[in-house]
């Protein structure tokens, strides 16, 4: 496994260590197999296992941990570019 992913509806999963463009995911707990980096994906940074459309929640660890500024398509590195965290926002 080159990627961690815990819980099945997560949309994305984070890199177990450097990936390359081209990289085939190789999930934890299988969900996301199949996916093929598009760019470098680096140690700890969140690959995309499903398409994300702008405005959609992300998932991580079974939970949201934000929402995707732009279309975000499998195997995109998502990070602070496409994400913007919701945490501590007023509800």
């Amino acid at each position: 496994s080159n990627t961690l992913v815990i819980h099945p509806g997560d949309s994305v999963g984070v890199a177990l260590h450097d990936l390359q463009a081209g990289t085939e995911v190789e999930p934890t707990c299988g969900h996301g197999k199949g996916v093929v980096t598009r760019q470098g994906i680096p140690f700890g940074h969140k690959v995309a296992l499903v398409p994300i459309r702008d405005g959609e929640e992300i998932l991580k660890y079974g939970a949201s941990i934000g929402l995707a500024e732009g279309d975000i398509a499998p195997g995109e590195h998502v990070h602070v570019h496409n994400l913007r965290s919701v945490r501590g926002d007023a509800q």
